[in-house]
């Protein structure tokens, strides 16, 4: 089962930039997309299902803005979209399209679900900041039910925080920047070590450094540099996390200011 999560940066100009021809020759099982800055009615047919697989996606409902996606070769059993249902506590994460998952039962794995996310940055300021926080707060115990459901998941995204110093070039200058502040760290080795799930690049490649940077700022010459983050994940239950047996970030060409993330889980 070969996976690819990727910030598209907007699902036409990733398009337009032949990422719909590449992701036909990498023949993945499932892609998770963030970030396609679109609605239904912007979408063409093959964004909408390439060749082979169904697409699904939770929009966000101001046009050009977030949003995220899933194109699979297996119809899932079951999609839903956002965390809440008619739950009013994450209307404001909901509408912003930041969460899609599609339920798998009974493959060689148990009942799958496999999730695009994009967790919202705090760079813009102290407002989109707190906003930040308190997604992550409220996510956490999405996270603890997600994996104390029996399901087996991984969750692939965009997740803007970088969780340790190894997983950025400019880590001394970047201690008190969005992505980077010790709170948001500390939730992600909650996550890890405390709540169970597994980052699965790190499983494969524990101290990796300049490779494993999955986004570079538009700024100055981060690209030409590599001066990166590695801000998008691929993060599994236990049990599914130790099915995998190669990862890497695609660098060969560029759609968007994030690199793919593949994943082969040797299913």
């Amino acid at each position: 089962m070969k996976i690819i999560s990727l910030n598209l940066n907007g699902i036409r100009s990733a398009t337009n930039k032949g990422v719909q021809a590449w992701l036909q020759k990498q023949n993945a099982d499932i892609v998770c997309m963030q970030e396609i800055k679109a609605q239904q009615a912007d979408m063409t047919p093959e964004m909408l299902g390439p060749p082979g697989y169904y697409g699904y996606f939770h929009y966000a409902e101001n046009k050009g803005y977030s949003g995220v996606g899933i194109y699979s070769k297996t119809k899932p059993d079951a999609v839903i979209e956002g965390l809440g249902g008619s739950n009013k506590d994450v209307l404001d994460i909901d509408s912003e399209g930041r969460y899609l998952e599609c339920q798998f039962n009974n493959t060689s794995v148990g009942n799958l679900s496999v999730i695009s996310l994009y967790l919202p940055s705090g760079s813009s300021g102290e407002e989109r900041q707190a906003f930040k926080f308190s997604v992550m707060t409220r996510f956490m115990l999405h996270l603890q039910a997600l994996i104390a459901s029996g399901r087996e998941v991984v969750i692939c995204g965009d997740w803007n925080i970088a969780h340790k110093e190894v997983d950025l070039k400019n880590w001394k200058g970047n201690k008190k920047n969005s992505g980077f502040l010790p709170e948001e760290r500390a939730w992600l080795t909650t996550l890890f070590d405390q709540v169970g799930w597994v980052d699965v690049y790190r499983k494969l490649y524990p101290n990796t450094t300049d490779e494993c940077y999955t986004w570079w700022s538009n700024r100055g010459q981060a690209w030409a540099k590599n001066v990166g983050w590695r801000i998008d994940y691929q993060i599994a239950t236990p049990k599914l996390a130790s099915k995998a047996v190669s990862t890497q970030v695609y660098k060969e060409e560029r759609f968007s200011d994030h690199a793919p993330l593949i994943v082969d889980y040797g299913l």
